[in-house]
């Protein structure tokens, strides 16, 4: 993650705005204070919300970890063609 001082941001915010928003990197801004700050794209902060969400909902980790199972088994769900070709199909 780069990291920036407080006066560098402020003085090209424009361009470091873009430069997280098309990126999809985050950037670290720091302050003499010592209180450092992180600047992220709306959209990258929903997916991590949505992470986080997953990761602690102990019922859909363990959907996923029984489809993995079954996946590496190779006994997982297994769409018909007509099911393949709708999803494709889109």
């Amino acid at each position: 993650m780069e990291t920036v001082s407080v006066n560098k941001f402020r003085d090209n915010l424009k361009s470091f705005v873009e430069q997280i928003v098309g990126n999809h990197m985050p950037l670290k801004v720091t302050r003499r204070s010592g209180d450092d700050f992180v600047v992220i794209s709306a959209d990258d902060w929903e997916r991590e919300q949505e992470t986080l969400y997953v990761l602690q909902n102990n019922s859909l980790m363990m959907q996923i970890a029984a489809s993995a199972s079954t996946h590496a088994k190779n006994e997982g769900y297994q769409p018909s063609k007509e099911e393949l070709s709708e999803i494709t199909g889109l």
